[in-house]
């Protein structure tokens, strides 16, 4: 039991790492705009996300521990791997995807165990291209159909209840599809030892204390410095980006909501009228998109001969 606890460590700090960082896909642009405070966008991006994990988080975990590693300290090592990429790109203010950095992980340990799977590992790679061009279209769509009947509202205390209290819901379902669709990312590789249910609880509740303690850098990063937005095309970002992430959860693929987020704020922007304000940004985060299942990956490698 201790042993497995063990293990089981290099898990919890992943899930914080996730947490840190992809709490600013669900409420970064609300928090940078100042529609809600940070501390209550935490509390209940924490609370949803226990739940979408528990609830929904089934089918991501059933895929990632099909192609995980079957010794249970390769499965940990690929977990330790993948929290210590995260955390460093967290710790620079880049978004990245918690899903790239597992696969690149699993991808080494599987080249160790000699047994690879590439037909589900060649699904998760077109689900990456896939998932930015998911959150584009479902912003722009939402924007386009919301827009109108907003709109028509005239007074401006109105408007802003609106969009305060649209804010908190479409937030708290965005929690609910992160934890549903990312916890398979932190606990899946041990399914098999600890079972599906205590990898979900222990997946969400590690991915919603990274949320409560350190994700604010993140944040600003994803809120501001991509595109400018308004109230109103923000909370439609965060729901086209729900969507996609909410859809990828119902097949059972783990996603990155980094590339959702960052596609649905474009999507929002571009339906606004709005331009990329610093195009350098979407670079830096384009590029920790392909780095981050190599150094995942070469990390592993590292770790595994040196503890071997």
């Amino acid at each position: 039991m201790i042993q497995i606890f063990i293990y089981l460590l290099p898990a919890i700090f992943f899930g914080w790492s996730l947490g840190a960082n992809d709490a600013a896909n669900i409420f970064g642009t609300a928090v940078s705009n100042r529609i809600i405070k940070y501390r209550t966008a935490t509390i209940i991006s924490a609370i949803f996300i226990i739940l979408g994990a528990i609830i929904s988080g089934e089918k991501g975990i059933l895929t990632i521990s099909s192609i995980s590693a079957s010794d249970l300290k390769l499965a940990s090592i690929s977990v330790l791997a993948s929290a210590i990429t995260m955390t460093t790109m967290t710790y620079i203010g880049v978004p990245v995807s918690s899903s790239q950095a597992i696969v690149g992980s699993i991808i080494a340990t599987s080249f160790i165990e000699g047994t690879i799977k590439w037909r589900i590992f060649l699904k998760l790679f077109l689900a990456w291209f896939l998932t930015p061009i998911g959150g584009i279209f479902f912003s722009y769509i939402t924007y386009k159909i919301f827009a109108k009947p907003f709109n028509k509202i005239k007074s401006i205390s109105i408007r802003e209840k609106v969009i305060f209290y649209a804010t908190l819901i479409i937030g708290a379902y965005g929690s609910y599809s992160l934890g549903a669709n990312n916890v398979a990312n932190i606990t899946g590789v041990f399914a098999n030892s600890i079972g599906v249910k205590n990898a979900a609880l222990l997946g969400g509740i590690s991915i919603a204390f990274g949320v409560l303690t350190y994700s604010y850098k993140v944040m600003y990063t994803v809120g501001v410095q991509i595109i400018e937005l308004d109230y109103y095309s923000s909370a439609i970002a965060v729901f086209g980006e729900s969507i996609t992430v909410w859809i990828y959860a119902l097949l059972g693929i783990p996603i990155s909501t980094s590339q959702a987020i960052v596609g649905a704020v474009i999507g929002a922007g571009y339906a606004r009228g709005s331009r990329l304000s610093n195009k350098k940004i979407i670079l830096k985060i384009v590029s920790a998109w392909v780095n981050t299942p190599v150094i995942a990956g070469s990390i592993t490698f590292l770790i595994y001969y040196l503890v071997k």
